[in-house]
């Protein structure tokens, strides 16, 4: 499986096409999470902020959404936000449409709605919902997406479970076994998956991991793997977390997406965080997964990030052959488009 994905990746970027595409659905959230990247103001490069964004609905989002499908023939697309979630019924059915295009398709969301249940039944679909600790710390930063109500909306569902640790999390002994036990038992639960808190340059907060707690996690989770089989630590993926790619040239995973916002014009650069991330203090899942990736040896000392780097300079190259979009190694962020729409308010009963 490990392969298939890595050759099917080479014929996307040889053919000019980009193999991971996120989407920031909507502008809309009715949270109010302290660090949340998304809402920064340096977010979409300074000039507009996420909120700011003219962001689509209706018909004519689930036409952009699938423009931009058809466009870019991704292997893999992400929907985000704000919450997006609160476009359900949008998504409904854009969904299915990206199914029989033999897209894999993810929603990330916080749980604050319930998920349907027919969505269970896509093939190449997977929900993953942001729980960011034990309640003590979940159910404040994500209030009103508390642990009793995503547990309702989750309910029967089948989801896998993304983690974002912070310091403040590592003060108490036992906290990491204590939150994988818990979601390793839960009948919903497929996987669960590891990010370290990732800072932007020049940021100081409470939730920035020092190099110990770094090294701390890294050790823990091979532990915690053996004892709760649904924590997704592949051996070797504590040390990438821990010698992140320098910048985002030598990060994969940046390197291979493209990331539009709530407009589905905007690019988020120079990766999904946007702004200005600290690479050197990168915890993105999605970025350790494939930096491990492309360290793992093909043939002698040839890697499969040679082969991937390789493929993307082929890959633009026909692109400019064919004056097709060029990838997003090539790209730069294109003029934000504002509006002065008032938002809609999302009421959570």
């Amino acid at each position: 499986m490990r392969s298939r994905s890595i050759f099917d990746s080479w014929g996307k970027v040889l053919r000019g096409h980009t193999p991971i595409l996120s989407i920031e659905i909507t502008r809309e959230c009715p949270l109010h999470c302290p660090g949340c990247y998304a809402y920064g103001s340096n977010h979409l490069g300074g000039a507009v902020t996420l909120r700011q964004l003219a962001d689509k609905r209706g018909d004519e989002l689930v036409r952009g959404i699938l423009d931009l499908a058809d466009r870019h023939k991704p292997l893999h697309i992400s929907l985000v936000g704000g919450e997006p979630m609160v476009r359900h019924r949008e998504l409904s059915l854009i969904l299915p449409e990206l199914s029989t295009r033999g897209i894999y398709t993810m929603i990330v969301t916080s749980g604050i709605l319930p998920i349907p249940q027919e969505w269970m039944q896509l093939s190449r679909f997977t929900v993953a919902v942001s729980v960011d600790g034990l309640p003590e710390h979940h159910d404040v930063r994500r209030a009103p997406a508390t642990y009793e109500k995503l547990l309702s909306n989750i309910a029967g569902r089948r989801v896998y479970i993304h983690w974002t640790i912070t310091a403040p999390m590592l003060e108490r002994d036992g906290y990491l076994e204590e939150y994988v036990r818990f979601w390793n038992a839960q009948d919903e639960v497929h996987k669960i998956w590891v990010s370290l808190y990732s800072p932007q340059h020049g940021e100081e907060s409470a939730e920035r991991l020092g190099p110990e707690q770094r090294e701390r996690i890294a050790r823990e989770l091979p532990r915690l793997h053996k004892l709760y089989p649904k924590l997704l630590t592949p051996e070797g993926y504590g040390q990438a977390l821990l010698h992140p790619p320098a910048s985002p040239a030598a990060c994969t995973f940046s390197r291979l997406s493209k990331n539009y916002s709530a407009d589905l014009h905007t690019r988020v650069e120079p990766c999904v965080f946007g702004g200005d991330p600290d690479c050197s203090q990168c915890g993105c899942s999605a970025s350790a997964a494939a930096h491990w990736v492309s360290e793992i040896r093909v043939l002698g000392p040839l890697k499969a990030k040679h082969l991937l780097h390789g493929s993307m300079s082929i890959g633009g190259a026909v692109a400019r052959l064919k004056h097709m979009a060029l990838p997003s190694w090539h790209e730069r962020n294109a003029p934000p488009q504002q509006s002065g729409k008032p938002l809609v308010q999302i009421s959570i009963d």
